[in-house]
């Protein structure tokens, strides 16, 4: 059984044995004969479960099977709320707690534009729900914090608003709002909500390159997997890819060069720029601050520009992307990415690849991959973008420019740095916006989320063997790779 300590918490855990059991069964090729007995296989007879009884679960589990699959194929969103598993959350609202004291000021009635506050003969407020509209000016004059604003954890989660309850109290996801950060599939503690898996079509790409000369399959890992696979090696995660099938491993750092060193220069000419590397934030700004989105930088993703470059250099051999982003599986479908990128996978399912097919990685030998350099590698926390950016404005030697970045990391951040820029206020002349919490350390799809995530990456970064961007970008090493790429399998 799968150890707990390669995961945060036990609904990854749960989720991560859903994604094994389909995945082992579609590389057997007998999904369609076995998929009715996955459920069983995850919860036998006598396992006791998290749910009022085990038929319950066994049906929880069918839907994740489903999403696992794929789910609904006939839309890209990503992000799915599982109504079965959603029920157990108590309803949102303001509420007065057992620390009101009855106090005779009554702040919490006279600000209350609605009459939502009642007082009992205690002198003890309640609050009437019929009438509240949630705006919170009594919990905010309250001088005990007696009143007590009580949020689902997906809404919490949600900072831009797309998680809303309905009928039957179960969650809702308003895509016109949803950036896909996937922060409520982490944060809900029932696993009611989850990411569509394309894990099946991942597994589909490389059997069909098995002893095929028409394509082979390459792997795009993001530099946020310095930070993973805390059990094993670096390396031997390589050559647990390798051994699923992949014929090459590329670093989608080498990307962040090349996205760096372009930027830096649309920068200058532009003179104002926001990112464009995180989907999650170039969403965000498109959807909330519109009046912004002629400032996204034009560059593509790290993982676009690599999948670019295989793509130009292989005709017809196919990209996987692993990394931890739960927002990425919606714009490889859509957009430019999708001519560049085949399918997109995270961590979590990577490590259901991995034991799907008995892989113990730490048994492994370790394979060397060293295609980017250390601003390049750092992309994957917050600040190492607007970091790679002033090395590549040094390399370029625009010297004359003055380089005004500031980094936000979080939607919540995000959105306070975006509202800023949108009234024109003095900010900075190139804003970073990563969706996730610490950058990509903290995406959905990320097996762990530990503070010492940074610290991996900042290793991950000195372990480079260029330490110049220009060195990495430039015609001669760009040609080794491909050299390599040649004669890899």
């Amino acid at each position: 059984m799968q150890k707990l300590r390669k995961f945060d918490t036990k609904v990854q855990h749960l989720k991560y044995k859903v994604l094994r059991e389909v995945a082992r069964a579609t590389f057997d090729g007998n999904l369609a004969e076995t998929i009715m007995d996955i459920p069983q296989t995850i919860i036998p007879g006598k396992t006791a479960t998290m749910r009022c009884c085990i038929y319950k679960e066994r049906a929880i589990i069918a839907e994740r099977i489903k999403l696992a699959m794929g789910g609904d194929r006939s839309t890209s969103n990503v992000i799915q709320v599982i109504d079965i598993a959603c029920d157990e959350c108590p309803m949102d609202g303001y509420e007065v707690t057992n620390n009101c004291r009855g106090c005779i000021a009554h702040r919490c009635e006279d600000v209350c534009r609605r009459g939502a506050i009642v007082i009992d003969e205690h002198q003890k407020a309640h609050i009437d729900k019929s009438k509240c509209v949630e705006c919170g000016l009594c919990a905010k004059v309250c001088p005990y914090s007696a009143i007590y604003n009580r949020r689902r954890p997906c809404r919490n989660a949600c900072k831009t608003g797309a998680i809303s309850m309905d009928a039957d109290s179960v969650a809702v996801i308003d895509q016109s709002k949803c950036v896909s950060c996937g922060a409520c599939v982490y944060q809900c503690p029932f696993g009611a909500i989850m990411d569509k898996s394309y894990i099946v079509d991942a597994i589909n790409l490389l059997k069909g390159s098995e002893g095929n000369t028409e394509y082979r399959v390459h792997a795009v890992i993001a530099p946020a997997i310095s930070s993973q696979f805390t059990y094993a090696k670096l390396g031997q995660v390589i050559s647990g890819l390798r051994k699923l099938g992949f014929h090459s491993v590329v670093e989608a750092a080498l990307g962040a060069d090349m996205v760096a060193f372009e930027e830096a220069m649309e920068l200058v000419e532009k003179q104002y720029l926001t990112s464009s590397c995180c989907p999650a934030f170039v969403e965000l700004v498109k959807k909330k601050f519109p009046t912004m989105a002629d400032h996204i930088s034009s560059s593509l993703s790290p993982m676009a520009t690599i999948g670019k470059f295989l793509k130009e250099k292989y005709p017809g051999d196919k990209v996987i992307f692993i990394g931890p982003c739960t927002a990425k599986k919606k714009s490889f479908q859509e957009g430019p990415e999708s001519k560049f990128v085949d399918c997109v996978i995270t961590f979590e399912e990577l490590q259901a690849l991995f034991d799907s097919r008995e892989i113990d990685i730490t048994e492994l030998e370790e394979e060397e991959l060293n295609h980017a350099s250390y601003f390049g590698r750092i992309f994957a926390r917050c600040g190492g973008l607007a970091d790679a950016v002033a090395q590549s404005l040094k390399e370029h030697g625009t010297v004359d420019f003055e380089y005004k970045p500031i980094s936000a990391d979080g939607i919540e951040n995000c959105i306070t740095v975006l509202t800023k820029a949108a009234k024109s206020l003095p900010i900075g002349n190139f804003i970073e916006g990563m969706a996730c919490t610490g950058g990509c350390i903290g995406g959905a799809g990320c097996l762990t989320h530990a503070e010492k995530s940074k610290i991996a990456v900042q290793r991950y970064g000195e372990a480079a063997n260029a330490k110049m961007i220009s060195d990495t970008v430039s015609d001669a090493h760009i040609e080794n790779i491909a050299d390599d790429l040649d004669h890899a399998g």
